[in-house]
């Protein structure tokens, strides 16, 4: 027989085991009370949220002003988390900007485009990227036209130093210092006469008033001086001169010999007849535009003789 102490322990037991049979039963029973519920709640909430889209969407004010809020909040939040400069950034990013510029590598030209290329830069002070797409234009547009591609950009040098925005007090403007309201018709192919201050577009619209000039004088250097509205005078103030020691340069460069960037354009002017009381004009600059600005008086003759 088991001793008493025996039985107390077992009778421990079974108490222990029933107790936790109970409370076993008891946290079954409140566990899925709370999924009932939940399951309830949900619905409950669902039916919420369905009754409240449908009551917005039938309300279009409504439905606009609760999303420009919550676009609002939410964009709020944002700017809290980002740094201002990258705000800043940001709001003034142009990411297809670059399809604008008129510039190319000068890694990306020929060795004889990119050596004249480089030596306009360092000539003239003006970046090698955007000079590097007029020599390729240059190259370009030249042979279609049977117009030396130097003789181009020397023209460029001389009447605006590569300034792409220069303006002669007569209304030459752009690279080569076209008479843009004499030759306003040539500018039509190019969207209108504000494309004078597009590089490319003033250099093939310059190209062909130079070919016309060519074409009507009957020689490069008579061409030139039409160019710059000396034709029918004594003098053009050593202008075809100046364009054509220029190009021998570039011609020289392109060649492969070695120019310095420094030198200076030397020219023989020939100075015409005048009274004694007037002073002859000075000879122009190396690497300026045209100080008398005759452009506009040639241009407009070629116009007339095209008539």
């Amino acid at each position: 027989m088991a001793t008493r102490r025996e039985q107390l322990l077992i009778r421990a037991r079974a108490a222990g085991r029933a107790c936790a049979d109970s409370a076993s039963v008891f946290l079954r029973d409140v566990g899925n009370g709370l999924l009932e519920v939940s399951h309830n709640s949900l619905a409950l909430v669902g039916l919420i949220v369905v009754a409240a889209a449908a009551f917005v969407a039938g309300k279009a004010d409504l439905r606009h002003s609760i999303e420009s809020e919550a676009f609002d909040w939410l964009q709020a939040r944002q700017e809290q988390r980002t740094d201002p400069a990258e705000l800043t950034a940001a709001a003034l990013a142009e990411p297809h900007a670059v399809i604008r510029a008129r510039a190319v590598h000068p890694k990306d030209l020929t060795r004889q485009q990119a050596a004249v290329a480089m030596w306009l830069a360092r000539r003239y002070k003006v970046a090698p990227e955007p000079v590097s797409r007029l020599v390729q234009e240059a190259w370009a547009v030249g042979p279609k036209v049977g117009v030396d591609p130097t003789l181009i950009l020397a023209i460029m040098a001389i009447e605006s130093s590569f300034n792409p925005f220069a303006q002669s007090p007569v209304g030459a403007q752009g690279l080569m210092q076209v008479m843009t309201r004499v030759h306003d018709e040539k500018y039509e192919r190019f969207g209108g006469t504000l494309a004078a201050f597009d590089p490319v577009a003033n250099l093939k619209v310059g190209v062909q008033v130079l070919k016309e000039c060519i074409q009507r004088a009957g020689s490069i250097e008579a061409g030139l001086r039409y160019y710059v509205g000396a034709g029918n005078q004594a003098s053009d103030n050593g202008y075809a001169s100046k364009v054509l020691a220029e190009q021998g340069y570039l011609k020289n460069v392109a060649g492969g010999k070695s120019v310095p960037a420094t030198i200076r354009t030397t020219t023989v002017v020939a100075k015409p007849a005048v009274a004694p009381a007037e002073t002859p004009a000075e000879p122009i600059k190396p690497g300026e535009p045209d100080a008398v600005q005759l452009g506009a008086a040639a241009q407009a003759q070629i116009v007339a003789l095209a008539h």
